[in-house]
């Protein structure tokens, strides 16, 4: 056998091992920018919206929510503490063009997702946290229960949100007509509705929901009950760090699939001994699945332990504001939510 012919032999060998090798060594998602970014400077900036309920700072000055609860469980899977991270209130117009400039790590301000959003502007969403629907809210006094009773009516809608074309749609649809008033600033949408300005304001149903408790005389208002749309809320982030993206994904799934364990915060000690080898998995008892993705084995359990499953999210911080879970209810409960398995 000639030399040439041994070296191409040895090569097709070593290309052959390193194949196997690769087939078999545990791969993990290119880490980048961002995730780069969050580790060197200690802290998750979050960029968040001020509904309460959903993103609000209490009495005290800490932030409270359904969204603010994620983002401390992010600050857990990166960090193992929910305190690494900041939490900064962006208006809808502001949100997307910060997050495309690096000032956010993650938007958890009720984002909705959008192919456009994916392809032109270049976000990544995680799973959806929240389905939503467009909604209206009006004025008692003009006697109305539907959408479609608001032939000529004045309607608020926030710039720089995907409401201005959904409610141009639907008023197109039902071959209504209607006086739009694009309204910026955040803090003016409320008193155009209180001061006569406009006969109704349009956004997704879980902000008017918000909105209706912060108006001085909430019972002059009705949340009428169509759903102009859909409105899946996700967390976005910018595309290019695919590490980021999936600790973003399994963050939302822990919660998820901790409800459908059974697993709460006040008993996740007691599945420490469970003999199912998921949750063993799961919970850290067997360190496999951390050791194959990279993540402290107790994520998910620490995760769990310190904002709970996505039920108790859900009644810790919506339930009182009288929200049926609806869509919003586990597969097994005939709603939407569910995780893929944890193996």
């Amino acid at each position: 056998m000639s030399t040439l012919q041994t070296f191409r032999n040895a090569a097709r060998t070593l290309a052959a091992a390193a194949a196997v090798a690769a087939a078999v060594l545990p791969t993990f998602a290119s880490a980048g920018p961002t995730l780069d970014r969050i580790k060197e400077r200690g802290v998750i900036k979050v960029g968040v919206g001020t509904t309460p309920g959903f993103f609000a700072p209490d009495s005290a000055g800490k932030w409270q929510g359904f969204f603010i609860d994620y983002g401390r469980a992010l600050s857990i899977a990166v960090f193992g503490s929910p305190d690494k991270v900041e939490f900064t209130s962006s208006s809808p117009q502001q949100r997307l063009p910060a997050l495309q400039a690096g000032e956010f790590d993650v938007l958890l301000s009720g984002v909705t997702v959008t192919i456009t959003r994916a392809f032109k502007l270049g976000f990544h969403f995680g799973p959806t946290i929240f389905y939503d629907g467009q909604a209206i809210l009006a004025r008692k006094d003009l006697g109305v229960k539907s959408a479609s009773e608001l032939d000529g009516a004045t309607i608020g809608v926030q710039s720089g949100t995907t409401g201005e074309l959904n409610i141009a749609d639907f008023f197109r649809k039902t071959g209504k007509a209607f006086s739009p008033v694009t309204i910026e600033d955040t803090s003016e949408f409320l008193a155009a509705l209180e001061s006569g300005r406009v006969d109704a304001i349009t956004q997704d149903s879980s902000d008017l929901v918000g909105k209706l408790q912060q108006l001085k005389k909430p019972d002059d208002y009705v949340l009428l009950p169509e759903r102009l749309s859909k409105e899946p809320l996700a967390p976005a982030i910018v595309a290019g760090d695919d590490r980021w993206l999936e600790i973003v994904n399994w963050t939302v799934y822990a919660t998820i699939q901790a409800e459908e364990w059974g697993i709460t915060s006040k008993n996740v000690d007691t599945f420490l001994t469970s003999q199912d080898p998921a949750i063993q998995r799961f919970l850290g008892v067997d360190p496999s699945l951390a050791q194959d993705i990279g993540l402290d084995p107790k994520w998910a359990y620490n995760i769990i332990k310190t904002v709970g499953n996505y039920g108790e999210i859900y009644e810790r911080n919506l339930a009182p504001l009288g929200w049926e879970r609806g869509y919003n209810q586990l597969w097994t409960k005939g709603g939407l939510l569910y995780a893929p398995p944890f193996r």
